[in-house]
């Protein structure tokens, strides 16, 4: 009797067999040899935990180890015992009963009707001995609206959501893998003197701004308001595990960083280069930079302050890399004419094709004035002659005349900047569309406050060619670069990609479950972010941080950002509506026209590329929403789609809450609205303003950080100065040698493409959702982007098209998919669109 009982049992079981990649890393010993697995049935549910029926356990045992590009990874083969009516795997919980943590790549299972379940995990596991939580669980590539969830996976799904959230108190581990909120109150140091006190951003009506990642640390002593700070440089600040580095992107981007952290440690330990000036004496020897830079030698008391200030794993790299000469490649920007970052052409076509692309409007009122009324001192006089023989009226009638404006946001803080050894103007530049389609800078009005309140004193400057007004016309041209440069670095790359994404991402999290196919849809448009963030926070954005060592508004910088928060709006960041906005584009009545806009002339680089990638992404958005949402009411009936949403606008942007621009979410246009954008502002957006980083700003004459003088005034002792060597005027208007020399580093750091870079129109083969319909769309997708690629390659050979190179012969790729680069080996291409802000 017993042995035939044990024959219906074996009769009723069958087996699942399962493959386990693990990611390996010299850093990191964990190899998941002690880690034990067990599967969740979708259909079959236990009646006594409400939950899928588990499969028997397996262990993971006698891995093989391979390498390739670089990483090691280590597959275990596994087996399941499971009943017959046991359904398909839709989760699995694995424990780590070892002492290491390992990350976890991918998991597939192959059921008895050969049929492959595939697992994306792209994680960390910690040992449950740390964790005090014995399982992690993971759901597999098949995605279930929530009405549509299989009972066997319900409960998991409600679970695994709620764990997700905590409970809002608590510092922060690293094992941790929890989301939620915090205002920006980790910018500022208060323990370590007054000057590193910085107000808390987010949460007030002053300082505005998207929320960030909660880490929990304590109070500071001298500031109950601003959170604790490390004593050293933190690479190890909390981030959940989900959004943390691989082990291969972690080297790679410790590597990448070696340059930019080696400058700023040796100037914040007053390591200066043994020269009579701190500023750089000759255009050549700027030039100079561009090649082996002499060995520095660590040791003594220096080495002693390195090692104080940094983690012991950054210390090595850094004595390594101070022990090898630093190389700095040419940039692009002077690579075939070293004169073009001279040329007014130039100038004006980095408004359309350079980093900071997005900030120049169509000129609607002359003359150009402030919100509060005050008119711009620039008069028809001042312009007239430089119109192609047009009058005025004809220019502004056919929408000639363009303004790159950088004054009302400017003048309210000059007093503060201007109290050190800055000297900075707020600026207004007017360029001229001539017939070729190049803008020609026609006026350049230089402003500050006066001693009255409400009061301005401005100087006009206009083109010159020779003498001394070429000269001061340059310097006024290097002045509205300075402006450029730092709206760029903190408003159009920080601010508004991403500090903006970052909300979204946590929301994500929180509130749509791994199951869900909006979540899969956004999971490669999030990768990395938060810990880049949170890496930022940590040492470029923070007090005494890098980009306070480099730009004109120092410690302001970040209310510098908060106060342009006030102008975000989510709904203005589609790229067609930016460009009607800035009247840079016309509606387009046409129904065959799915962007809705016409472009005011084509030889607009980021607008023509950009336009033809948002049209990509919006329709591959709409080809998958209409997959899963058959009609409106779906979207509405979405629970955790409307809590997203939510969320997102009540708390992740919380002090934008009351705004009436935000979607309503009823619709499924609305939603298709809000992807789009999201998806277009961490994928085509960041890229855009990011990877042209190097090309022209690693050259810093073209775009200075800050200027330490005022250009002269007639009658002066600066201007007797200027007249007995202009040259050298200019040279010691810029930043000094050390502040230049870590911009460019800083430069070349964050414009690397690292080799585990995934683009827009790829993902990895374990990130494939299980849904042939979805594999369809996403095909046409990528070759939509393909067809993309070899337009801007027709384009940039076009010679009628001249803002596709300019005078400084860079083909403008920063929009360029680079869909074919599989396999990534990373490094500054200046091409490229990686799915999510990466770096």
């Amino acid at each position: 009797m017993q042995h035939q009982q044990q024959q219906r049992a074996q009769s009723r079981q069958s087996t699942i067999n399962g493959e386990i990649v693990i990611v390996q890393s010299h850093k990191q010993p964990g190899s998941g040899k002690s880690a034990s697995l067990r599967l969740y049935s979708c259909a079959e549910v236990d009646p006594k935990t409400g939950k899928g029926k588990m499969s028997s356990q397996a262990n993971l045992k006698c891995g093989k180890t391979k390498t390739s590009n670089g990483e090691k990874t280590r597959t275990y083969h596994v087996k399941f015992y499971v009943e017959s009516s046991f359904g398909i795997p839709g989760a699995f919980v694995i424990r780590n009963q070892g002492k290491h943590r390992f990350f976890l790549q991918s998991a597939s299972f192959e059921t008895h009707s050969n049929q492959i379940i595939q697992f994306d995990c792209h994680s960390w596991v910690y040992p449950s001995q740390k964790t005090k939580k014995f399982d992690r669980i993971f759901f597999s590539n098949t995605k279930y609206l929530p009405n549509q969830t299989p009972q066997g996976l319900m409960k998991l799904r409600n679970k695994e959501l709620i764990s997700l959230r905590g409970d809002g108190g608590g510092e922060r581990k690293e094992w941790d893998r929890i989301y939620d909120y915090d205002y920006y109150n980790d910018l500022g140091n208060p323990d370590k003197g007054p000057e590193h006190e910085r107000p808390v951003l987010g949460g007030s009506e002053l300082h505005p701004y998207p929320r960030r990642g909660r880490t929990g640390r304590p109070p500071s002593n001298a500031d109950p308001l601003t959170e604790s700070r490390p004593h050293t440089t933190n690479l190890d600040i909390y981030v959940p595990l989900d959004e943390r580095f691989s082990p291969k992107k972690q080297s790679e981007f410790t590597s990448n960083s070696i340059q930019a952290a080696l400058w700023f440690l040796i100037h914040e330990v007053k390591f200066v280069m043994q020269k009579d000036s701190n500023h750089f004496e000759s255009f050549d020897e700027i030039h100079d930079m561009f090649s082996d830079n002499q060995n520095q030698v660590i040791g003594g008391s220096l080495e002693e302050k390195l090692k104080a200030m940094v983690p012991n794993e950054l210390f090595k790299d850094i004595t390594h890399a101070i022990k090898t000469p630093l190389k700095f490649p040419v940039p692009q920007m002077i690579a075939e004419n070293e004169f073009a970052w001279k040329d007014d052409e130039e100038f004006g076509r980095q408004m359309l094709a350079g980093i900071n692309p997005a900030r120049i409007r169509s000129l609607e009122v002359f003359p150009p004035q402030s919100k509060n009324g005050m008119v711009s001192s620039i008069e028809p006089s001042h312009i007239e002659h430089n119109l192609e023989g047009m009058t005025l009226a004809q220019a502004m009638n056919n929408w000639r005349i363009f303004i790159l404006d950088h004054h009302d946001y400017l003048i309210p803080f000059l007093r503060k900047i201007n109290t050190k050894d800055v000297r900075t103007y707020a600026s207004r530049t007017l360029l001229f569309l001539k017939s070729d389609a190049t803008l020609k800078p026609i006026a350049i009005e230089l402003s500050f406050p006066g001693s009255a309140e409400g009061q301005e004193i401005s100087w006009v400057f206009t083109p010159a060619r020779q003498g001394e007004a070429a000269a001061l016309w340059h310097y006024a041209k290097a002045h509205v670069a300075v402006n450029d440069t730092v709206y760029h670095q903190l408003v159009s790359h920080w601010l508004h990609t991403h500090a903006v994404v970052e909300p979204f991402i946590i929301a994500t999290r929180r509130q749509l479950s791994g199951m869900h196919p909006i979540h899969w849809l956004l999971d490669p448009h999030f990768k990395d972010t938060m810990h880049v963030n949170a890496l930022a926070r940590s040492m470029l954005i923070n007090s005494g941080g890098i980009l306070e060592k480099t730009l004109f508004s120092a410690e302001l910088s970040m209310e510098l950002s908060a106060e342009l928060y006030k102008e975000w709006r989510f709904d203005e960041q589609a790229l067609p509506a930016d460009l009607l906005k800035r009247g840079m584009a016309i509606e387009d009545p046409d129904p065959d026209n799915p962007t809705g806009v016409q472009l005011l002339f084509q030889d607009y680089p980021y607008g023509s590329d950009g336009l033809e990638i948002w049209s990509a992404i919006q329709a591959w958005v709409t080809d998958f929403c209409m997959l899963f949402y058959t009609d409106d009411e779906s979207v509405r009936s979405d629970e955790e789609i409307q809590a997203w949403w939510s969320e997102i606008q009540n708390v992740g942007h919380g002090d934008k809450s009351s705004e009436t621009w935000w979607y309503h979410m009823t619709s499924r246009e609305d939603l298709i609205k809000a992807l789009t954008t999201l998806i277009w502002i961490a994928s085509a957006l960041h890229a855009s303003v990011n990877f042209g980083q190097y090309a022209y700003a690693g050259y810093p004459l073209n775009r200075p950080t800050l200027c330490q003088r005022f250009i002269p005034k007639e009658g002066t002792f600066e201007y007797a100065e200027f007249l007995k060597d202009p040259d050298k005027y200019y040279l010691n208007m810029l930043p000094e040698r050390v502040e230049m020399t870590l911009g460019i580093a800083l430069a070349e750091a964050v414009s690397r493409h690292t080799s585990d870079e995934v683009y827009l129109g790829q993902r990895p083969s374990s990130l494939w959702i299980n849904n042939e319909e979805v594999s369809h769309k996403f095909e046409k997708f990528n070759q939509e982007l393909r067809n993309i690629e070899k337009r801007i390659e027709e384009k940039n050979t076009n010679p009628e098209l001249n803002n596709r190179r300019g005078r400084a012969e860079i083909p403008y790729m920063l929009l360029y998919p680079d869909t074919s680069n599989v396999e990534s080996r990373g490094g500054i291409t200046g091409k490229g669109i990686p799915n999510s802000i990466s770096i």
